[in-house]
C-alpha cells in the first residue's frame, strides 16, 4: 500500500512539474514552433522567387539554382539561430562546436568534399551547363544535370553517366555545345571527276541531316595520294544521335557512289613511276612498273 502511495506521489509530482512547465513555457514553445515553421516557408518561398526570377532573364539553370539553395540555407541557419536565442541558449558554444565538428567532418570525408568544392567551382566558372555535349575521361554525353557532387550526362542510348565532379575540374574537357561533328574521308580513282563527286557526296549527307543542324556540310578535296584524290567529309549531327546518323551518311555515301558507278582508288591498282634506266651503251630503257 505505501509503495502505490509512492509511486502516485511520484506521478503527482512530475504532473506538477510538466504542468508548470507547460504553463511557463507552452505559449512561449508553441510561438517557436509558429515562428520556425513561418520563416522556413518565407525562406523557401524567396528561394523560389530569386531562381524564377534569375531564370526570367535566361541565367543559367544550376547557377540559378545554386544562388536560390545557398539563400535558403542561409535563411534557415539565422532563422535557427534567432529561434535559439529565444530560449536563452547560447550560440557561442554551439559556433565552436559546430567548427570542430566541421574539422573532424572534412579530415573524414575529404572525397565528397573535394567533390563539393569541384561542384562549386564548374557551377561558377561555367566551363558548360545542361544541354551541352561534352567530352571528359573518355565519357561523353549531354549534360543533364550538375549538382555539389556529380555531374549527370545522358549517353546516346539513353543511358545516365554519373561523373564524380573531382574527376572533371582540372581535366581537359571537349565541349561540342549542342552538336558533334562526323568526319570521314574516302580516296576515288584519280580518273574519276572529283568536282563532280564532290557536289553528289554533298547533296546526298543534306538529305540524311536536313532539319537537324544549322549548319551545311563540307565535302571538299582533302588530299592527294598515288593514283588517287582523297575526299573528306564533316557534318554537325545532334549530339544526342551521334552514332545514328554516323552510320547513315556513311550509308548514303555508299549508296550514292554505287549508284553513280563511283570506283574507289584500289591499292593494287596504283603504280609508281622509276627513273629510266641507263647502263651507258644505248638509249635508255622504260623502267619496270611496280
Amino acid at each position: 500500500m505505501d509503495k502505490v502511495n509512492d509511486n502516485i506521489e511520484t506521478v503527482s509530482k512530475w504532473v506538477d512539474i510538466l504542468t508548470e512547465f507547460a504553463i511557463t513555457y507552452g505559449f512561449q514553445i508553441l510561438g517557436a514552433i509558429v515562428f520556425l515553421l513561418f520563416g522556413l516557408w518565407v525562406a523557401n518561398w524567396i528561394g523560389n522567387r530569386l531562381i524564377n526570377v534569375m531564370l526570367g532573364r535566361n541565367i543559367d539553370v544550376t547557377l540559378s539554382q545554386f544562388i536560390g539553395s545557398a539563400i535558403k540555407l542561409i535563411l534557415v541557419a539565422l532563422l535557427i539561430i534567432i529561434t535559439l536565442g529565444n530560449f536563452g541558449v547560447s550560440i557561442a558554444p554551439l559556433i565552436a562546436l559546430a567548427g570542430a565538428v566541421t574539422f573532424g567532418a572534412t579530415l573524414a570525408l575529404q572525397g565528397p568534399i573535394s567533390n563539393f568544392g569541384a561542384g562549386v567551382a564548374i557551377i561558377l566558372t561555367r566551363p558548360f551547363v545542361v544541354g551541352n555535349v561534352i567530352t571528359v575521361r573518355g565519357v561523353s554525353g549531354v549534360v543533364d544535370k550538375i549538382t555539389l557532387g556529380m555531374t549527370f550526362l545522358t549517353g546516346e542510348d539513353g543511358e545516365q553517366i554519373a561523373v564524380p565532379n573531382k574527376e572533371i575540374v582540372g581535366q581537359v574537357i571537349v565541349n561540342s555545345m549542342e552538336m558533334r561533328i562526323v568526319e570521314s574521308n574516302f580516296c576515288i580513282a584519280i580518273d574519276e571527276d572529283a568536282l563532280r563527286v564532290i557536289d553528289l557526296i554533298e547533296a546526298a549527307i543534306k538529305k540524311v541531316t536536313e532539319g537537324e543542324s544549322p549548319h551545311p556540310p563540307q565535302v571538299g578535296i582533302q588530299d592527294f595520294t598515288y593514283g588517287g584524290v582523297v575526299i573528306g567529309v564533316r557534318a554537325w549531327v545532334p549530339g544526342l544521335q551521334y552514332f545514328e546518323d554516323r552510320y547513315d551518311i556513311n550509308r548514303a555515301v555508299y549508296t550514292t557512289l554505287k549508284e553513280n558507278g563511283i570506283a574507289l582508288m584500289q591499292i593494287g591498282n596504283s603504280s609508281l613511276a622509276l627513273p629510266k634506266l641507263n647502263d651507258g651503251n644505248g638509249p635508255s630503257t622504260p623502267p619496270p612498273v611496280l
